[in-house]
């Protein structure tokens, strides 16, 4: 079976994710660690803000905002 492993910032609102890779420094992996997101963790679009604006998503019932930078580096597997 072929995985189908794309940047979070490509998941559309409503859809769901398993956090796969995160790409990034040891500073970058710290901030989202620390915000609850790890490899292995399933997440689900909530909003995304237009013009360039954040995005929110939700993992494990935890509401979480991050830029659209970030959201790049975070690499999910869908189905």
């Amino acid at each position: 079976m072929i995985k189908n492993i794309i940047p979070l910032l490509n998941l559309r609102e409503g859809k769901e994710g398993k956090i796969v890779e995160l790409r990034g420094g040891f500073g970058f992996q710290r901030k989202i660690r620390v915000m609850g997101l790890r490899e292995g963790k399933k997440i689900r679009i909530v909003s995304i803000q237009p013009a360039g604006g954040p995005i929110t998503i939700e993992a494990e019932g935890n509401m979480v905002t991050i830029g659209r930078g970030m959201a790049q580096r975070i690499f999910v597997e869908v189905e």
